[in-house]
This record gives structure tokens, sequence and C-alpha cells, in this order.
């Protein structure tokens, strides 16, 4: 049976300014694991996708996309791989309408970069001295004890990789994330103008947003933490203003406590809501609404809001830091990371934190369907209630398909994220489009996408674990109605001939709702 409408006396929150944003779904894919190359990508939205997204992510596609770090560690960042395409298949999807994103990769590059090897080889007298963050280019005086422990980075012990120069010394190279991954200076004019060339390619090529992969650690201050400090804010901006100049409108990505999202969301044009993930999981996992309403009272209007992603469910956008108390109390944090372990059978576990090779400890790498025990009515919901905050939703690939944790790659690769990165060919695609859950997703993603409610005003309360969340636009009102408790939701709609519902998991049939 459907839920009804919460009774008592709800918490209420109206629209407030900037939530009047109505903003078409959009994908995050890698080419190379939905379809397997940027031409059979393009042949999947085109086709089995059709009408479904009006954006695509493309996930890094540079020289190589199959490095350390599934193409986060560009070689050559001007360069589509080969094996993957060419710029002409990036410029062709911008062509058939789609707002084209791109990885713009602003902390560091690989070690195997042509750069990189070049400093090494020549020192100072290459064209790149100065590009590197060295252990004495941040520290020309040497470090405290207290220097390097105030660093912050997302994995255990110092950022320090050790790597021979041509002269047979040794020096210490700056690696926040893995040592194939080195850092680079971004106040120097050789870095900037490495940046600045990356740009003008993506313009070039018909990209129109620009995620800013890593940009909280960019700027290495002594003394300081070293992440989302006032002068990486300072230069969040000034990169920023590096797209506006081409016609590029920029997206940070900053996985921290919720306030520095805020904080953020002044200065850039979008920035992910990392905090709705964690706080949708522990909203139907355990009928608690008052931390996402916490939440919804002072998020900010211009975010994206994303489930899931190619990176793991962060737990530290909702939770404490170390002088500020989190949207969830560390008890909280806790069940909800042991929920998540138990839903996924354990599957979770085997992927998270030490298990695995991460970079990130303090995010959970599970799929988000396994994360609710893959229960088609509770994650039905949990998208309803991603499409129904205000911004702009997208869709990872494995969650539009409802995918389960992938052990089989995970013991091949024993890289944590890997379980929630499976390779799906075009018949696999077509396949999974065949399930109920996915056919129902389709079906909310279509509804997200064409009601005219979604240009108006939004509003939510809770009484309890039943929820209302509904857009209205002068007579046209979208209304979801949920139980946290069950996971059961139902949507109300106004169409040209009155109010229709249905439940969420019967939206398949419905192939108009206007």
């Amino acid at each position: 049976m459907a839920p009804g409408v919460p009774t008592g006396r709800p918490y209420m929150l109206s629209a407030c300014e900037g939530w009047h944003v109505a903003a078409s779904v959009g994908l995050i894919a890698y080419a190379s694991r939905l379809g397997g190359d940027l031409g059979r990508l393009r042949e999947i939205l085109a086709g089995p996708l059709a009408g479904l997204f009006a954006g695509i992510h493309v996930l890094p596609f540079y020289v190589p996309f199959d490095g350390a770090d599934a193409g986060f560690d560009p070689q050559d960042h001007t360069k589509v791989d080969p094996r993957l395409g060419s710029w002409d298949d990036i410029a062709a999807l911008a062509q058939d309408g789609y707002t084209v994103m791109a990885d713009l990769i602003v902390n560091h590059v690989s070690s195997a970069s042509t750069q990189f090897a070049d400093w090494l080889a020549q020192g100072p007298r290459s064209a790149y001295d100065g590009m590197f963050l060295t252990f004495g280019s941040v520290f020309p005086r040497g470090a405290r004890e207290e220097d390097l422990l105030c660093l912050y980075r997302p994995r255990p012990g110092l950022p320090f990789t050790v790597y021979p120069l041509a002269d047979g010394s040794k020096c210490l190279v700056w690696t926040t994330f893995t040592p194939q991954q080195v850092d680079i200076d971004v106040g120097k004019r050789v870095t900037r103008d490495y940046l600045l060339g990356v740009l003008d390619q993506f313009a070039a090529a018909g990209v129109s947003w620009v995620r800013l992969d890593a940009v909280g650690y960019a700027v290495k201050t002594p003394g300081l933490s070293c992440f989302m400090t006032p002068e990486t804010f300072r230069f969040i901006g000034e990169i920023t203003s590096w797209c506006h100049q081409r016609g590029l409108r920029a997206l940070v990505e900053v996985h921290s406590h919720y306030r520095r999202q805020v904080e953020i969301a002044h200065q850039v044009d979008q920035v992910y809501d990392f905090a709705l993930p964690p706080l949708v999981l522990h909203a139907l996992t355990t009928g608690d609404s008052a931390p996402l309403l916490a939440w919804m009272k002072v998020r900010p209007g211009n975010s994206v809001t994303v489930l899931d992603t190619h990176d793991g469910i962060g737990i530290i956008d909702a939770g404490a830091d170390r002088s500020r108390p989190g949207l969830l109390t560390p008890a909280q944090v806790d069940q909800l990371v042991t929920t998540i372990h138990r839903n996924s059978g354990g599957t979770s576990r085997l992927a998270t934190g030490t298990a695995a090779s991460n970079v990130d400890l303090y995010q959970v790498n599970c799929t988000f369907y396994d994360a609710l025990a893959a229960d088609d009515q509770r994650y039905l919901l949990a998208r309803a209630l991603q499409f129904w905050a205000p911004g702009t939703p997208q869709v990872y690939y494995v969650g539009l398909l409802a995918g389960r944790n992938d052990v089989e790659l995970l013991r091949q690769t024993g890289v944590g994220r890997d379980v929630n990165r499976h390779y799906y060919t075009a018949a696999a695609v077509n396949n999974e489009l065949r399930r109920p859950v996915v056919q129902a997703l389709a079906g909310l993603i279509r509804f997200r996408n064409s009601h005219p409610a979604f240009d108006g005003a939004f509003e939510i309360s809770a009484s309890g674990a039943h929820l209302q969340a509904a857009w209205t636009n002068g007579d046209q009102a979208a209304r979801l109605i949920g139980r946290l408790d069950s996971g059961e939701g139902l949507l109300r709609w106004t169409t040209h001939a009155g109010y229709r519902q249905a439940a969420l998991t019967d939206l398949a049939r419905h192939h108009t709702f206007t």
C-alpha cells in the first residue's frame, strides 16, 4: 500500500532565494566502463538512454585513462586516450545537444608525464622547473614536527614520495594521493600555463562545465593544514574566473565539513551536495529525518545533487570535524557505516578503509543500491529525495542501473573504489534496463526532466517517519510522499486533466507526466 499523507504538525521549510532552479538530470560515466569507448558511450546515450539525460560528465578520458587512479593521474591532460577516441568525440556529444562536463585535475599530474620526467632528468635546466612541489619547496627552512602533523590528507602517513634525480641525489616529492600522482605548484607561471592550456582545449572541444578535481588540496602553505585554507579559497576564485573567461562554468569537488561547502558555494558556479548521500541513507535506515531537514535549511541552492559518484560514499561531509559538530553525531556516523556494511552483506567492508588500496579513508566504497540492501522501494525513494532536493541532479552510471558491488573486479585490482566501477557493455546495459527497478528509475528521471513544477518553489516537511517534499509553480505541483520506515514512496502531480498519483515502483508504466 502506498504511504498516506503525513499527519500531525510537521516541520515546514519554504523555498528560499536561489532554490528556484530547475535543471534536467545529468549522467556521470566512464567511457571505458559504459560501452567501452567514447563512440559507444554516445551510441548508448542516443539509443537505450535516449531522452533521459541533458548532460554528461565524462570521467577522465585522457592519456592514460587506466593509470594508477582510473584516469585521475594524467600523463597528458590535453590528449584524449586514442583507445577511447578523440576530441572530436567529445565535440560530437556537445553537438548532439548534451551539456558536457570534463575534469580539470588541478592538484597533480602523473609521475610518468613528460613534464615530470624532464624535470627529474634536467633539474633547474628543465623548462618545467618549479612546476612540482617538494618538501624543500614548501618548507625551505625545514619543518617542525607540528608543521607535519597538521597536514591534512585522505590517507595515513605523510604526503611525500622519494624520487631520484639524474645527478644521483634524491628529493621528497609531494604526493597527496598516490606515489604516481605528483603535486604541482599552482602559484608558478609554468603550472598556470599548463592549466590554462587544458581549459583552452576544453573550450575548443565544446566542453561547457569544468569539474575542479582535488582543488581543495591545491595550495600548500607552511604551518597550515594545506587543505581548504584561505589561500585555497582565493585560488578557487581565481581558477573560476579563468573558466568564465573561456565561457566555461566551474563545479568544485571537495569532501569536507558541510560548512565549507556553504562557504565555497558563494564564489563558484556550483558545488556538490556531498552531505546528501549519507543523510538520505541515515533517514532511510533509521526513519530519522531530522538531520536531513536540518541540512535542507542551510544547504547551498547552487548544488549538484548526487547519491553516488566514481568515489565512495562520503561520510566526512555529514560528520563533525575537530572543532565543529556535524549534521550527524559520531555515534550516528558509526551506525551508518555499520549499517552499510551489513546491508551489502559485508562486501563494502572488503573495499573500504585499510581493507583495500584506498586513497580515501573517510569514504565507504559501496554501490548505493547495495548500501540500501538492494531494496527497490527504498532505492527509488532515495532517488526521489535526490531529485526533489533543489539543484542539478546527476546520476552515476552504476546507480542508474542499480548496480551491485563488483567483488570480482575488486579482487582482480585490489582497488577499493572498483567495487563501484563495474564495466558494462552495450548489451549489458540493455539487459539491466529490463529490470523493474531500473525502468522505474528511468520513469522518475523523465518525470524530473519534464514536469513544470520544478521551475517553481520548493518546500519540505516531516512528521515522524512520514516525509513530504513538493515543488509548486503556479497551478502546477509535484509532490513526493514517503515513509522512511518502510521505504514506500508515492508521487502526486498535476496534469492538464487534473491530479494523478502513482507509487514510485509503478512509474515505468507512465510515459507522460504533463
